[in-house]
């Protein structure tokens, strides 16, 4: 009975690899679209109040504490999911050799 699966079954050392590679991704895209939102805004409030932007701003009190909750959070989220789907994987595993 050919599965389409390799011999060998889920291995553990893949999930931190797993978990830091998609949470580096995810705070770099959290970053990027903070520091836009937040550079738009920032211009935007400028404009109203008739003042310089100081874009700074966007950078240290907008995008940097959103970059760090979404990194905190992704990394705790990520590794639930993946130990949950490690370990269905390690049971399925099970399963399909009793059968």
């Amino acid at each position: 009975m050919f599965s389409g699966r390799s011999a060998r079954g889920p291995r553990w050392f893949w999930i931190p690899l797993r978990v830091l590679l998609v949470t580096f991704l995810l705070t770099l895209l959290s970053f990027a679209v903070s520091l836009l939102l937040g550079i738009l805004s920032t211009i935007t409030l400028a404009l109203l109040r008739g003042a310089h932007p100081n874009m700074t701003h966007a950078y240290r009190e907008i995008a940097l504490p959103v970059a760090i909750a979404v990194a905190g959070t992704s990394v705790v989220v990520l590794t639930v999911i993946e130990v949950r789907r490690y370990q269905q994987s390690k049971t399925l595993e099970r399963i399909e050799k009793a059968m």
